[in-house]
């Protein structure tokens, strides 16, 4: 069957949408000619929009207003007749709008294996077995120039959008800062909703005299944040999205790993990644919020943790 027409719709999360971009990387190669649709968040769509051959960008707001059952209707009728439909999501509203895509194909994502492997080959593999393919999963990918600092520079990123088990000490953050800017400016990265934990560390480099780092936590557009990322030498991260950022641009990371499983979400292909974990006899427990109230996973790594590996 000849492919002329692709629709994929990535993930919601701006990390798992990354980690999808090898298997994409991988159909635009099978399907050169191929023209390719492409649904999901504003966020993940901002990152995955520049993908060569895509020709429309849908953007996910079903769950704004309105019957949500009607908005995915009227969603996959947006999408037009494609040959090929592939789904990176599992939820029962992605399978309910792929049920009314005009589809001579149609694949929702689904777990190939139980075991332990990291999510960029579950999404590889997937593309693999529905479509007969033996391709590699290889390095992840951004179309975006990295911005040129003027000097050296750490970036710090104190957020996650799973929920707070994820994330680091702001305070602990600011001691890595405080000693790092001696030899690197520094910059704090941030979404919307993580200002006050980037504030909490700018307040702490304030109180110190330090005065060579910028704050820019809520004021960057998704493809600002790429671009800063991708230009840093140095990154500092809980398990987020911007973390798979850096990785797709081989940036020296130090990434903070508590709650959830490094070996499925740790940075991809990135040969200066250094992982950070307590490897605690209660991780990973996978929960937004400690369930044990003492969040050891996190309390227990130090600033000084962080700077050894800098050092």
């Amino acid at each position: 069957m000849k492919i002329e027409k692709i629709f994929i719709e990535i993930p919601t999360w701006l990390g798992d949408a990354i980690m999808t971009t090898p298997a994409i990387e991988n159909l635009i190669k099978t399907y050169p000619e191929a023209k390719i649709t492409l649904l999901g968040s504003f966020v993940s769509t901002q990152a995955l929009g520049h993908f060569k051959n895509i020709e429309k960008i849908i953007i996910d707001n079903t769950k704004k207003e309105g019957n949500r059952y009607l908005n995915l209707y009227r969603l996959a009728k947006k999408i037009g007749k494609v040959d090929l439909a592939i789904s990176f999501r599992r939820s029962f509203s992605s399978k309910l709008m792929m049920f009314f895509v005009s589809a001579k194909k149609k694949f929702n994502y689904r777990r190939l294996e139980k075991k332990q492997i990291h999510q960029v080959l579950r999404y590889n593999d997937f593309v693999n077995h529905v479509l007969k393919l033996e391709n590699i999963a290889g390095d992840l990918k951004l179309h975006f120039t990295p911005y040129k600092y003027e000097k050296p520079t750490l970036g710090i990123n104190p957020g996650a959008t799973y929920g707070s088990a994820k994330r680091w000490y702001p305070q602990e953050f600011a001691k890595v800062a405080i000693e790092m800017s001696k030899t690197h400016d520094i910059v704090i990265f941030g979404g919307p909703a993580e200002t006050d934990i980037a504030k909490d560390i700018e307040d702490e480099l304030l109180a110190n005299g330090i005065k060579n780092y910028q704050n820019l936590a809520g004021k960057t557009t998704i493809p600002e944040l790429i671009e800063k990322i991708a230009g840093l030498d140095i990154f500092i991260t809980n398990d987020s999205g911007p973390m798979h950022v850096a990785a797709a641009y081989g940036i020296k990371t130090v990434a903070i790993f508590g709650p959830t499983r490094f070996k499925e979400t740790n940075q991809w292909n990135n040969p200066n990644e250094n992982i950070i974990s307590k490897n605690l006899e209660c991780s990973p427990c996978m929960k937004r919020v400690c369930p044990l109230k003492h969040h050891n996973c996190m309390k227990l790594i130090t600033a000084q943790d962080v700077l050894n590996i800098l050092h």
